[in-house]
C-alpha cells in the first residue's frame, strides 16, 4: 500500500505543498472506477475511526489525558470522540488498578460495548496487578476481558499509549470481517462465559 499525494495550488499551499492522505488499498484502479476486497475498506475504515472509551482508574489515566492533550494528539489517529457511553465505543483502554470490586463493573462495560470491539490494557496494574501483588487487586484484566494489545509501564509515556493505539489500528486494518462470526472468536468470549 502506498500514501495518495495531491497537491496544492502554490497560491493556497501554506505550510507544507502536499497532503498526504491514507494508505490506499490494494486493488485494481482504472479510468472512473477502483476495485478492492471489502474487508479492506471496512479495515481501513475502521482503522482511522476508533471511538475510544477511557476507563482509568489512576496514575495511568493522567497520562492518557496528556495523549489527548494538543502536544501528543490522539486525534491525529481518528480518535477523535473519547466517549464515555459503553454503547457508542469500540475501543476499551483499561488504564491502571482495578480493584476485585470492580471487575464486574469492567465486565459489564465491555459486554455493552458495540461489536466489534477492541480492548487495549495500558499500564503494568491493568496488564498484571503492577506493584500491587494483594488479595484485593485484580492481577491483569485478561482475566475477566480478552485483551488485544498491552501497553508496558508504570506509568507509561504517551508516546507508548500511541504506539499501542497504533498497534490496534494495525490489528482492527487487517482483521477479517468475517472473524467475530468464527467458531474460534465465540469459544474466546465462551472462555470469559461472554455471549
Amino acid at each position: 500500500m502506498r500514501p495518495v499525494r495531491f497537491n496544492i495550488h502554490p497560491k493556497e499551499a501554506s505550510i507544507s505543498d502536499s497532503i498526504i492522505l491514507s494508505e490506499m488499498p490494494d486493488g485494481h484502479m482504472g479510468e472512473g472506477f477502483f476495485a478492492t476486497k471489502l474487508s479492506d475498506v471496512v479495515g481501513l475504515a475502521r482503522k482511522n475511526s476508533l471511538w475510544p472509551m477511557p476507563f482509568a482508574t489512576s496514575c495511568c489515566g493522567i497520562e492518557f489525558m496528556a495523549t489527548m492533550a494538543s502536544h501528543y494528539d490522539l486525534a491525529r489517529f481518528g480518535s477523535e470522540r473519547v466517549g464515555f457511553s459503553p454503547r457508542q465505543c469500540d475501543l476499551l483502554m483499561v488504564m491502571g488498578t482495578i480493584a476485585k470490586k470492580m471487575g464486574p463493573v469492567l465486565r459489564q462495560v465491555y459486554i455493552q460495548m458495540a461489536e466489534p470491539r477492541w480492548v487495549l490494557a495500558v499500564g503494568a496494574c491493568a496488564s498484571s496487578g503492577g506493584i500491587f501483588d494483594s488479595y484485593s487487586v485484580l492481577q491483569g484484566i485478561d482475566q475477566i476481558v480478552p485483551v488485544d494489545v498491552y501497553v508496558p509501564g508504570c506509568a507509561p509515556r504517551p508516546e507508548a499509549i500511541l504506539d499501542g493505539v497504533m498497534r490496534i489500528q494495525d490489528l482492527v486494518q487487517n482483521e477479517s470481517i468475517r472473524r467475530r462470526n468464527s467458531e474460534k472468536y465465540k469459544a474466546l468470549l465462551n472462555s470469559y462465559g461472554i455471549e
